[in-house]
């Protein structure tokens, strides 16, 4: 019987996918199973979360935080890839591939909301958002059609987005508190907004190629 195949796969730069070679290598040779990479991505998450969390007392933990959040995707990343090379890809891999990473998207932001940096009202609804865009992501699968990743704030974006804002918060705050807010909000606010403009826009296109994909699909039949 063949091994499976997954049926959809996220579209990975080759340079980071090459920093996972080693790892594949020895997490394959090893019998490191995906599934525990898959849940060492919400520890991960949970690591930056808890750096975001303290960020107001310790501010150089907006270095770690987002530190963190790369590791996070890297583990997404591995996850998927020893599950191939070991040839233990399944669809409880696909599931234990996804869900994680909903459970890391609320992490990461519920530790932006309580960080004392900005609104919990704008990291909750950046939690919101990145949960719903990855679930709008997944109906193209559901009804029959391609999953996906399109749209300027998918998973990897949102990460980048709030690196960004983190380290700019970092260095604000080097020059006095006072500095973080422009226009009533603080860096940590706008960056939220951010991500959820973002992910509106990512919701949108996701939505409008899966409906033209099924209308494709429908005239093809």
């Amino acid at each position: 019987m063949a091994a499976y195949q997954p049926v959809s796969r996220r579209p990975i730069a080759e340079g980071f996918r090459k920093t996972a070679s080693s790892a594949v290598r020895l997490c394959v040779r090893m019998g490191v199973h995906p599934d525990a990479i898959s849940y060492l991505s919400i520890v991960a998450s949970a690591c930056a979360a808890l750096s975001f969390w303290k960020s107001s007392q310790h501010a150089w933990l907006l270095i770690v935080g987002p530190g963190f959040c790369y590791l996070r995707l890297w583990f997404n990343m591995l996850d998927g890839m020893v599950a191939l090379a070991s040839g233990k890809a399944s669809w409880r891999g696909e599931i234990l591939n996804d869900l994680p990473d909903r459970v890391s998207d609320v992490l990461v932001f519920a530790g932006v909301a309580h960080s004392g940096l900005c609104a919990a009202l704008s990291g909750y609804w950046a939690a919101i958002l990145a949960v719903l865009t990855a679930y709008v992501g997944l109906f193209g699968q559901a009804v029959g059609v391609q999953r996906e990743f399109s749209g300027l704030m998918a998973k990897p974006w949102r990460m980048v987005a709030l690196h960004i804002g983190a380290w700019l918060t970092l260095g604000l705050l080097w020059w006095g508190r006072a500095g973080i807010r422009f226009g009533g909000l603080s860096v940590l606010d706008w960056t939220c907004l951010v991500i959820i403009a973002g992910c509106v826009q990512t919701i949108t296109v996701r939505l409008r190629r899966i409906l033209s994909a099924l209308r494709e699909k429908a005239r093809s039949e």
